[in-house]
């Protein structure tokens, strides 16, 4: 069994959302890459957010780029709310420079995305909300 990866349209969508309600300003979304995973064995993992270190970044000539890797086994099981709040803390792990470095958990912390989150649900209510994702 080998682990599969998709495009991940529906999750980009609402990472777009995210970002956008949150106004991180910081993040390229045309550098943010969504992936969803299928048949891994990683066990206590729900998403991860990977980058290429610097020095692959500048021998390959690219930009800074990001990939959320969400695990369909376990991602697409939960309900919304614990969705959304895994999207805001693999983009916390995105810094402000994007520059392909990686904020930490001593700052990306059950606080702060539950700070984020309550954010997010105060400025989705002048909003169409969730349930119309597919129109965005």
């Amino acid at each position: 069994m080998s682990i599969k990866y998709k495009e991940a349209e529906d999750i980009k969508a609402k990472v777009k959302k995210i970002v956008e309600l949150l106004e991180m300003n910081h993040v390229n979304l045309d550098r943010v890459f969504c992936i969803r995973s299928h048949e891994s064995s990683s066990r206590n993992i729900i998403a991860r957010c990977h980058t290429l270190p610097k020095i692959m970044q500048q021998v390959l000539e690219i930009e800074p780029a990001y990939i959320i890797e969400i695990l369909s086994e376990k991602f697409d099981k939960m309900p919304e709310e614990e969705q959304i709040k895994t999207l805001i803390h693999e983009l916390l792990h995105i810094p402000q420079t994007f520059g392909g470095g990686f904020r930490h958990h001593n700052f990306v912390r059950s606080s702060t995305i539950d700070k984020f989150y309550r954010q997010f649900i105060k400025k989705d209510q002048t909003t169409s909300g969730f349930k119309n994702i597919e129109e965005l």
